[in-house]
């Protein structure tokens, strides 16, 4: 009985492991990228410390670990997850997300942390989509870095309006407030996993709940950061 071979997502070239859901080309490819903050993750002179923007006005989480910018292929990846119930993405770029928090622990000796939160949905969006994208990532990447997975620490409590038609200044309005930690988490080393960084409101909205919480340090993953 012949048997179909497992397909690279972008370039569609058969894969000699599956699960990895991209090629050598094509990983090589979008791991490829131009030198950023290790801080933020916005364009930087150098990835090996922080850039002014940082210094003058530190955000609340020490580390951010991006794959890339939000740019095609990439973006379109990030929206087939999202938007287009395509789940089976999530394994193949939390691989991504895996290689390139890797890359930071050579090159930058990234800590890692005691445990990962993933950036909950409301609970009537996510039964509209069916699945939380960020918790999709977030599971195997705590299976494949040794990592605890806190599946419940966070609740989003408060219904927003989608955050990517919003300015922002208004994103950052619009998620006061909007989620409850549902875990004591004081003194742990945390990070939080999303899937689309781009003004930061969301990580930031985050990252002030458990620092008022008591975690010890932050940092935030992500497959894309909006340059």
């Amino acid at each position: 009985m012949l048997t179909i071979p497992a397909l690279c997502w972008l370039c569609a070239s058969p894969l000699a492991l599956a699960q990895h859901g991209f090629c050598s080309c094509c990983t090589r490819a979008l791991l490829k990228s131009a030198p950023v903050c290790p801080r933020c993750g916005l364009p930087a002179l150098s990835s090996q410390s922080p850039c002014g923007r940082c210094i003058q006005k530190p955000p609340l989480w020490q580390h951010m670990v991006a794959v890339g910018d939000y740019h095609a292929p990439l973006k379109t990846l990030a929206q087939r997850l999202k938007f287009r119930q395509t789940p089976a993405l999530a394994a193949p770029l939390a691989r991504l997300m895996l290689l390139r928090v890797l890359q930071a622990r050579r090159e930058r000796a990234l800590a890692l942390p005691e445990l990962l939160v993933s950036v909950p949905l409301h609970r009537r969006r996510q039964w509209r989509r069916g699945y939380n994208q960020s918790a999709l990532l977030a599971q195997p990447l705590a299976h494949w870095l040794g990592c605890r997975y806190e599946t419940r620490a966070l609740t989003r409590i408060k219904s927003t309006a989608l955050q990517h038609r919003l300015s922002a200044r208004l994103r950052a309005r619009n998620l006061k407030n909007a989620f409850q930690l549902d875990l004591a988490l004081k003194d742990r080393h945390i990070a939080i996993v999303d899937d689309i960084v781009t003004t930061g409101s969301t990580a930031t909205e985050v990252a002030r709940l458990l620092k008022r919480c008591g975690a010890a340090s932050l940092q935030v993953w992500c497959l894309c950061r909006t340059l």
